[in-house]
């Protein structure tokens, strides 16, 4: 996910949305705070691709900054957003 640097933020999120929901039934049912782990890895695949897309962003801390701002801004672009946005 963080090497595709040729996509937007918006066709990244159309793109794992499907599969971050699915995850999120399927284990929600049972055990809700099981794909935390998970879901914090996908975040973390997110920085490093506002890392690697922007390269004025290259520092980490520059790079969690906007992160933060993203989801602050847009709750819902990414389906587990919804849920918590501070799951860093």
């Amino acid at each position: 996910m963080h090497r595709r640097t040729g996509h937007t933020f918006a066709q990244l999120a159309r793109i794992i949305n499907q599969i971050v929901r699915g995850w999120l039934q399927y284990y929600g049912a049972f055990y809700r705070s099981a794909p935390k782990p998970l879901l914090r890895r996908i975040n973390a695949y997110l920085v490093r691709w506002i890392r690697r897309k922007y390269k004025r962003l290259a520092g980490f801390k520059k790079s969690k900054e906007c992160f933060l701002g993203i989801t602050k801004r847009y709750p819902g672009m990414i389906a587990h957003w919804r849920l918590c946005r501070n799951f860093w």
